[in-house]
């Protein structure tokens, strides 16, 4: 395994920093893990709980089919191991936004084990090579409520809107070894949950968090004392929580401290962490199986089933556009990063080889190119995003159509693309409403080519003498004169012809 070469610096020479992310992904399904009450972000609180989630006595749990399924479809997605036998236990701890007193969870008997997940090389990032990240296990557990502190001067009150939302717990292996190796892996694994529609990814949302596990050492050494800082809720955030609990933890040890365990919170504003309790074990919460829910027993058909609903993943998806679609390895990553410019992209690239009638290959570079310059520039410059895109795949291969059979220029395509921006019409509206279709006319290109040349009678003999870079001033020219209609090929050959 190619290590990063990321140190922190001590007095005592340099440090190496060991990471493992806990992180929590809500599953994308309409109710609850163990009721029906629904799970829409941003209710009036307290309107989507059942006698379930508020743990009215008599109240019993049952599962959910549909987010066992999404947690399988899950550990499928990062090659895991699924556990055909899995139970459920009780978690005790009392907090306020806890009404039964206890979470339900999954210790020692988890639906998914082990699998990987792989963070692709950047060499500006200080990821040397493409690396294995190891992924322990994906248990399901209930969420918990939520407590509002700033509704009250004095009183403190309680949402249970999330109470029992089920989460997903992706717990990787202490593999990492720099804040940009977190930040690759909390990336890829986001994608590959919208990729499967398991989470929606939204960490602002809080439907996905990480839970941040740091320890130091010296190179080589054995494992130091970790500490957990609790849900971290951008990937911004998680790579400047360790970078600075690892600075700390190397000052308190070569100022004579030791590190204790324990649990931290993070503060965005400051970009530091700061102690919350001690580090209980896991006997510190008395698990024991839950009596009111049976064993989880998954039948081979169930999990082939999820097998089969899976979409095409990233890495083979990136793979594809490279060996196929003829892709260089950049763009390729580009677009398979994000599940929406995937999307997007395959939107694109079926109509526009529908519309030029050719294979998807033979547009595919065009497409991607217009995409990954036109179109996110553009969008950067307006604040969007492709969701909310003003010109959407269909357009945006209508206006590559053009280009393509020389009914406009490139040139001129920036300018219709401009245009749909504004107006939202049609790419061979505007074209045609504004009189711009390229000029394939060899006598009119003859004429103005006759004139440029005839005016600039010196340039002409100093490019006969040798000077060959002014072949691009005619050409430049000429164009300027026809106002980027005529056809560019037309225009090289034609002023080729002239100068003999």
């Amino acid at each position: 395994m190619t290590e990063t070469s990321y140190r922190i610096r001590g007095a005592t020479g340099d440090w190496e920093v060991v990471i493992g992310l806990e992180v929590h992904a809500q599953v994308v399904s309409q109710a609850k893990l163990f009721s029906g009450a629904a799970t829409a972000f941003g209710a009036e609180p307290n309107t989507q709980v059942s006698l379930v989630d508020a743990a009215m006595p008599g109240m019993l749990p049952v599962p959910n089919r549909e987010c066992i399924r999404q947690a399988v479809r899950t550990g499928l997605a990062i090659n895991a191991q699924i556990n055909k036998w899995s139970r459920f236990d009780r978690k005790n701890y009392f907090y306020a936004d806890l009404p039964q007193g206890y979470q339900i969870s999954q210790l020692y008997h988890p639906l998914v084990g082990e699998g990987s997940l792989t963070i692709e090389a950047d060499e500006k990032a200080g990821i040397p090579a493409d690396k294995a990240i190891g992924i322990e296990r994906i248990h399901v557990e209930q969420d918990a409520g939520k407590l509002m502190h700033d509704q009250h001067p004095t009183r403190s009150y309680v949402d249970l809107n999330r109470s029992g939302v089920a989460l997903m717990e992706i717990v990787s292996r202490p593999d990492m070894r720099s804040p940009a190796e977190a930040g690759a892996y909390l990336r890829k694994l986001r994608a590959i949950l919208r990729y499967v529609g398991s989470c929606d990814g939204n960490m602002e949302e809080g439907s996905m968090r990480a839970d941040v596990n740091v320890s130091v050492r010296k190179p080589g050494e054995e494992f130091g004392t970790r500490t957990e800082t609790k849900n971290v809720n951008s990937v911004r955030f998680v790579m400047q929580a360790i970078e600075y609990e690892a600075q700390r933890q190397v000052d308190v040890i070569e100022g004579g401290g030791r590190i204790v365990q324990e649990t931290r919170l993070f503060n965005p504003d400051t970009g530091t962490t700061r102690s919350m309790r001690s580090k209980e074990d896991a006997h510190d919460y008395r698990y024991f199986p839950d009596p009111d829910l049976l064993p989880l027993v998954l039948e081979d058909s169930f999990i082939e089933d999820c097998l089969h609903s899976l979409p095409e993943l990233p890495d083979a998806k990136r793979t594809r556009y490279v060996e196929v679609l003829g892709l260089s390895d950049y763009n390729a990553r580009v677009l398979t990063a994000e599940a929406e410019t995937a999307r997007w992209f395959e939107a694109l690239l079926a109509e526009s080889a529908r519309i030029q009638k050719k294979s998807e290959g033979e547009v595919a570079k065009a497409s991607a190119n217009w995409l990954l310059s036109e179109l996110y520039g553009a969008l950067n410059r307006l604040g969007k995003t492709l969701e909310d895109s003003p010109v959407n795949p269909e357009r945006g291969a209508e206006l590559l159509a053009l280009v393509a059979d020389g009914t406009i220029s490139g040139s001129i395509a920036k300018q219709v693309f401009e245009i749909m921006l504004e107006t939202g019409e049609a790419p061979a509206e505007i074209v045609e409403t504004r009189g711009l279709k390229q000029t394939t006319d060899t006598g009119a290109i003859e004429a103005v080519v006759a004139k440029i040349l005839a005016d600039n009678a010196d340039k002409v003999e100093q490019y006969k003498a040798g000077k060959e870079a002014l072949f691009g001033f005619f050409v430049g020219q000429t164009m300027k004169a026809m106002q980027g209609k005529a056809n560019p090929q037309m225009v090289n050959e034609l002023i080729k012809k002239a100068l003999g």
